[in-house]
């Protein structure tokens, strides 16, 4: 009964209609969400996703899971790496149907690089360093990526590459401030880290504080902001981040303790990530991952309570449905998008703008 409640859920027609003025007094738009649930072959828990484009779908999670699509979603081919069954990737990145990069949480930290379309696994990165924990990663193309880890000894670690992963180098603590007491980045999607262009780079925090660290030249030298998200316990902070472009991003984040509180759990940037605002109008509750739709020009959140979308930059959310998931992304040229979350549940969302 519980799963035919959620594929009826899951398959409505959701239109959502968010009435706040924009800066100019007219109406946003209003959009349909149809969503789709797929059949992943997995009961893994899903938290790394990655849309290269409509067709092509690369996900990640426990038990040392990988799956990916070549067919929109019609089907999927679930894998595991050899001897990782007890390892968490929480985080992967795909650039086709063949290349991809996949990374672990916890400690041992393990980053791996398939060319042949998942078969075979080489290991590029391995840190077996006591308190070791990479949260995310993010390429700005297929041969510049940037990784960044939990604190160890109070400096959080950063790794970069700029040959394809042959060789990763640990960026230097000098040019990072270091973390606060109870300051930690979050493994929830994969997103806490974001790039724009060929420099630019973001990665979040939470717990104790909150905040942004942003770099200009590739990573090698960070500022940190402090941002007006919900902080101060272990479970708070920010999540995830998605920019539109080099001066536009959100974040989104919350108290995973308490998933259907909307308190101070959504923030926008207009400049670059120097400064951020509270969204006057937040998501439904806490969420784990957020993504920028390009052809479409909307964010889109989600979280274990259900998703939501912003169609003004982050300044006001309006919710689309109360399906949780973990992890969400857009297909780069199309109003596509896929969703992944617990029990190895992803779903197709197609988006449609209402006339």
């Amino acid at each position: 009964m519980k799963k035919i409640i959620l594929i009826l859920l899951c398959s409505l027609n959701l239109s959502c209609t968010d009435n706040t003025k924009t800066e100019t007094g007219n109406t946003p738009p209003s959009y349909t969400f149809q969503w789709t649930p797929q059949s992943s072959g997995t009961q893994a828990s899903l938290r790394g996703l990655s849309v290269v484009d409509t067709a092509v779908v690369w996900a990640s999670g426990s038990q040392g899971t990988f799956l990916r699509t070549m067919d929109s979603g019609s089907s999927w081919k679930t894998g595991t790496l050899p001897d990782a069954d007890t390892i968490d990737f929480r985080d992967i990145a795909a650039f086709d149907a063949q290349t991809a990069y996949i990374l672990s949480a916890g400690t041992p930290a393990l980053l791996y690089k398939t060319m042949d379309s998942g078969d075979t696994w080489v290991l590029q990165y391995e840190n077996h360093t006591p308190g070791i924990f990479f949260d995310a990663f993010a390429f700005w193309d297929e041969n510049h990526g940037l990784a960044m880890s939990d604190p160890v000894d109070g400096h959080f670690v950063l790794i970069r590459t700029t040959n394809g992963g042959d060789t990763w180098e640990e960026i230097p603590m000098s040019g990072i401030p270091m973390a606060e007491e109870g300051e930690a980045g979050f493994a929830g999607s994969g997103t806490g880290v974001a790039v724009q262009g060929q420099q630019l780079a973001w990665f979040a925090t939470g717990g104790k504080s909150s905040r942004v660290f942003r770099s200009t030249d590739g990573g090698t030298n960070w500022q940190a902001v402090q941002v007006p998200l919900v902080q101060g316990e272990a479970s708070t902070g920010i999540f995830s981040l998605a920019f539109a472009d080099s001066l536009h991003g959100i974040a989104v984040g919350g108290d995973y303790v308490q998933p259907t509180s909307a308190e101070k759990n959504a923030g926008f940037t207009t400049d670059g990530g120097i400064t951020w605002q509270l969204a006057d109008t937040p998501p439904a509750g806490y969420r784990s991952g957020a993504a920028y739709a390009p052809a479409l020009q909307l964010y889109m959140s989600v979280g274990t309570t259900g998703s939501d979308y912003s169609a003004d930059g982050g300044k006001h959310w309006s919710a689309t449905d109360t399906v949780g998931y973990h992890a969400i992304q857009f297909a780069p040229d199309a109003a596509v998008g896929f969703a992944a979350g617990g029990d190895g549940t992803i779903a197709k969302v197609r988006v449609m703008k209402n006339k």
